[in-house]
């Protein structure tokens, strides 16, 4: 069997750095986490700036606000879910075995690595790299290892950097750490107090004997801890690969640069995850609270899946300046779809064509002048109303495999349609067209075929009722036409519809 084989890594003061993460404006400023509701926050998490101005855990919020220069947040649990949802993502590039031992104020997670040493080499070097990569990704962690459990769970907490516990050697890396590890309670923390224990050593040089009769069973537990010898059960959790961002503010924001500027981080974030699995944002989704309860949401579907930072806040700009949010904006979240980034393999002779990101730029600024729904592709309806379409968003087609067999071409009739149709007026002989007339000129019809009625929608204001006639019209120079006359039923009037080519 191998040898069980730990990294713990442990992220302090979880919820500050969670929304430094994202608010990177708050990097070099000391920084306190409020919870609880006015006026009664206390400071919950702070950074290594606040402590150094004076900052402690438990203090109010006024007591927070006589220090000077000390900005004051609200603890944002979505924020913080997000943030965990990232750091086990980056764990799980180093082992997919992991388990949440995290704590209230902290994010703790445990990684099996045994067996990983052929993959990232010995222990020390797997945890620079851990450290490293979840640094890249905005958190400040320390990591631990040993063959232990809970003995790297323990020295992760209560060090900082990395630490590689050897094999035995756990009783004297835990001598010097404090009781309070044990999360003991009232009445036995009193006890040992009385006694003069306050490190996990000087408990372990306890007589076992003399431990569970004083305290009882627990005692033994507590002594294992204490030696770095207590057996665990690993429960690896299966988290789900979810491209997701979210930013609480602390006051309604109104200006788009504002929103742009946290917009860009938390694209770069999601882009980052994404290429770590070798995939690009196929769709970016925005989602905003707004004042007064409203939800504001708009969807980015890039022509191809793209890993274009700049290209994605381009169009994040254009979008929100196209649509702008109606009220001021209390938080905002990001979420992408992930896909396979496309690659076009160009002919030595074919001509250079642009690029999709260009394309889809200067879509983004046609909508905003023209409308979303008078640009894109035409797609036509299932219906049968004459020239029924809609306007889609535009997508690159699959192209298909240079050893099918072409289809044989046939000549085909083209119908030109008149946009838009042009008012006639038309003579009958026997309720069938023989001449008719526009503005400029008079026609005779040498042959007429139909009438073809169709209707619908009568039930609505949309409802038609028409009848189509196919003629081939004389000009008075001797020019034959193949025309589509329309009769609209409804208003009794005729219109030139179309060419036949």
């Amino acid at each position: 069997m191998k040898q069980e084989l730990y990294a713990c890594v442990h992220a302090a003061d979880f919820p500050a750095q969670a929304l430094i993460r994202i608010r990177t404006e708050l990097e070099t400023q000391p920084v306190a986490v409020l919870k609880g509701r006015a006026p009664l926050e206390t400071v919950c998490s702070l950074n290594r700036a606040a402590l150094l101005k004076g900052a402690v855990f438990g203090m109010t919020r006024l007591e927070a606000e006589s220090i000077a220069g000390l900005q004051l947040v609200a603890r944002s649990e979505e924020t913080e879910a997000a943030a965990r949802a990232v750091m086990l993502e980056c764990a799980a590039h180093f082992s997919p075995r992991i388990e949440i031992a995290g704590e209230a104020a902290a994010c703790a997670c445990v990684l099996d690595i045994a067996g990983t040493e052929r993959l990232f080499g010995p222990p020390e070097t797997l945890a620079k790299r851990l450290r490293a990569a979840l640094a890249s990704a905005g958190f400040r962690v320390s990591v631990a290892v040993s063959t232990n459990y809970q003995a790297a769970r323990f020295k992760a907490a209560s060090t900082r950097g990395i630490t590689v516990i050897p094999d035995q050697e756990e009783a004297n890396f835990l001598a010097k750490l404090p009781l309070a590890l044990l999360e003991l309670n009232e009445e036995h923390t009193e006890t040992f107090a009385i006694w003069g224990i306050r490190t996990l050593g000087e408990l372990a040089a306890l007589d076992e004997t003399d431990l569970v009769t004083r305290l009882g069973p627990q005692a033994i537990t507590w002594r294992q801890l204490a030696l770095g010898k207590l057996p665990h059960i690993f429960q690896p959790i299966e988290p789900e690969f979810a491209l997701k961002e979210f930013c609480d503010f602390d006051s309604p924001v109104e200006r788009s640069d504002s929103l742009l500027f946290v917009g860009a981080r938390m694209i770069e974030c999601l882009v980052a995850r994404a290429a770590s699995h070798a995939l690009s944002v196929a769709s970016l989704v925005v989602g905003m609270q707004l004042a007064g309860g409203v939800i504001y949401q708009r969807t980015i579907r890039p022509a191809i899946p793209t890993a274009d930072r700049k290209f994605l806040l381009k169009l994040l700009q254009l979008e929100i300046g196209a649509h702008p949010p109606r009220a001021a904006v209390l938080s905002i979240t990001l979420t992408a779809e992930a896909g396979q980034s496309s690659k076009v393999q160009l002919g030595l002779f074919a001509p250079q064509t642009p690029e999709p990101s260009r394309l889809d730029v200067t879509i983004a600024r046609l909508k905003a002048i023209a409308g979303d729904d008078r640009v894109g592709s035409p797609v036509l309806e299932d219906s049968q109303r004459p020239g029924s379409f809609r306007m889609a968003s535009f997508a690159v087609a699959t192209q298909s495999g240079v050893n099918e067999p072409a289809e044989e071409r046939r000549p085909q009739l083209a119908l030109r349609r008149m946009r838009p149709p042009v008012p006639i007026r038309v003579q009958l002989d026997a309720l069938k067209p023989v001449a008719f007339r526009n503005r400029e000129q008079s026609f005779n019809i040498a042959a007429a075929y139909g009438p073809w009625r169709t209707s619908g929608c009568w039930w609505s204001t949309d409802g038609w009722n028409a009848e189509e006639w196919d003629v081939l019209a004389e000009a008075n120079y001797g020019v034959y036409l193949a025309c589509l006359l329309v009769r609209n039923c409804t208003l009794n009037e005729w219109s030139l519809e179309a060419f036949y080519d």
